[in-house]
């Protein structure tokens, strides 16, 4: 009895072993769509390794459609990718989607690059932070300064003697590397760009990847389809879905920062990993779009507090977006002469509410807002610029509340005055008294002395003519 309660349990026990390793048998899969690389970006894809690392994942998968993004967050997206312990596969899908800039780093650096039909990948120069010509003249002159020297000293060792056949020809892949970076015009940009292109030449040459093709990517900002990505040695594989894709790496040796590993991921478990609600909410406002809008309302937030003092909640909201979007803004290329632009038109909006200029104040704060808007994100990448569709919206519903505004004031002051003195001739009042030479009448509210030149009876309507001081001329309009 026991032998048979052992077998059974025996069978039942290898028939529930083979379910369990089948369910560790799991992919992460992630999703980055048409988001900008940022350090929100680079946060969600490096704990997403780190998660993968902890469960014992088979491999994580990045399905990747990015314009681009910056150098920093790429940096470390592709670090993390380099000596993650577990297979990363970047897959650009779905169909029209791209692997644009900061993505060609990133596609080239994972284990396996898939790219799922009508897709493309390229465009990969450098993108700086800051607006334009950074401004650091004294780092320039600096670094030109230092130029000089070594030129001098090299002067001043004379020519070098001769080298062997041999090392002439060692050298001479570095100078076909020097000659594939043109110059940018400035010196910092020079050194960006040449550090660009040795990093994705790394990349390539760590994945075995076509180092030529990437570093044109770079230099000559190339860009191709799935199919002559793959025909390039760019990517691996082209996979209509990530299920086909699993199937298709199943069995393939890759090798990680753990050492080689092959891969088993045909009947493999997809859970998806999103971001946190913290991520979505930072990953939203890293927008140029969003990060503008945010601005805006904090200004008009900020702007009419101090037209309506103590209201409270528009001065509080207006702080909090103000807030935000500068928390954006550390992220992005601001042009700070677009943003003093910007806060010029606030000034000159709220001049406008204290001051009467007919609207010569709005017309300059509409001009001053439209330009800072349009000189804001210094980028040549779209994907980095504020669009159009959202600024044009901005400063016309800005014009058209202060051309309301505005004529409101001309009619108020176009209109008669209805107070004080000047509001009292021409209303129409009710005789008090007997009026000759004096008398009583009771005109807006109010009684006053009245005079006349003809006599007027008690109860007759009047209508003031004239006011002297506090004694009111009137006539009868009954009559």
């Amino acid at each position: 009895m026991r032998q048979a309660l052992f077998l059974l349990l025996l069978s039942a026990l290898s028939l529930v072993m083979p379910s369990a390793a089948a369910g560790d048998n799991t992919v992460l899969v992630i999703t980055i769509d048409e988001d900008i690389i940022s350090p929100v970006v680079a946060e969600y894809i490096s704990r997403a390794i780190a998660r993968a690392e902890e469960e014992g994942a088979e491999c994580l998968v990045i399905q990747l459609d990015t314009p681009g993004g910056l150098v920093a967050s790429t940096r470390r997206i592709v670090k993390a990718e380099l000596n993650a312990e577990v297979p990363v596969v970047v897959y650009v899908a779905p169909s029209g989607a791209r692997a644009g800039s900061a993505g060609v780093f990133i596609t080239l650096a994972a284990n396996i690059a898939a790219m799922a039909p009508s897709t493309n990948i390229g465009a990969a120069h450098p993108v700086e932070i800051g607006g334009g010509e950074d401004g650091e003249s004294w780092r320039k002159a600096l670094e030109e300064l230092q130029q000089k020297l070594k030129e001098l000293e090299k002067r001043q060792e004379g020519p070098s003697e001769e080298k062997p056949d041999d090392q002439q020809a060692g050298d001479q892949p570095q100078r076909e590397e020097a000659d594939e970076v043109e110059p940018t015009g400035t010196v910092m940009g020079d050194k960006v760009l040449r550090d660009t292109v040795a990093w994705m030449r790394a990349i390539a040459r760590t994945r075995d990847r076509n180092e030529e093709w990437a570093v044109k990517a770079v230099t000559q900002s190339v860009s191709v389809t799935e199919t002559e990505a793959l025909a390039e040695n760019v990517i691996d594989y082209i996979s209509k879905d990530i299920e086909t894709l699993l199937s298709e790496i199943d069995g393939v040796e890759v090798t990680t920062a753990a050492g080689a590993r092959v891969l088993q991921t045909k009947e493999a478990e997809i859970r998806y990993v999103n971001m946190t609600t913290r991520q979505r909410v930072l990953n939203a406002i890293s927008n140029p779009n969003v990060a503008y809008i945010l601005m805006m309302l904090g200004f008009f937030g900020l702007l009419f507090e101090v037209t309506h003092p103590g209201v409270g909640f528009p001065g509080i909201a207006g702080a909090i977006c103000l807030i935000l979007a500068f928390y954006s803004f550390q992220a992005l290329p601001i042009n700070y002469a677009g943003f003093l632009l910007i806060l010029l038109a606030m000034v000159l909006f709220i001049a406008e509410v204290k001051v009467t200029s007919y609207g010569l104040l709005t017309i300059g704060g509409l001009i001053c807002m439209t330009l800072g808007s349009l000189m804001l994100i210094d980028s040549s990448y779209e994907f980095l610029r504020i669009s159009l569709a959202v600024i044009l919206p901005m400063v016309l519903t800005t014009a058209a509340i202060f051309i309301f505004l505005v004529t409101l004031v001309i009619r108020v002051h176009a209109r008669k005055s209805v107070v004080g003195r000047e509001g009292l001739i021409g209303e129409v009042g009710i005789a008090e008294t007997d009026i000759a030479t004096a008398g009583k009448i009771f005109v807006h509210g109010e009684i006053w002395n009245a005079r006349s030149s003809r006599p007027i009876s008690k109860g007759n309507k009047v209508r003031v003519v004239e006011l002297d001081g506090m004694t009111a001329t009137v006539e009868s309009i009954d009559q």
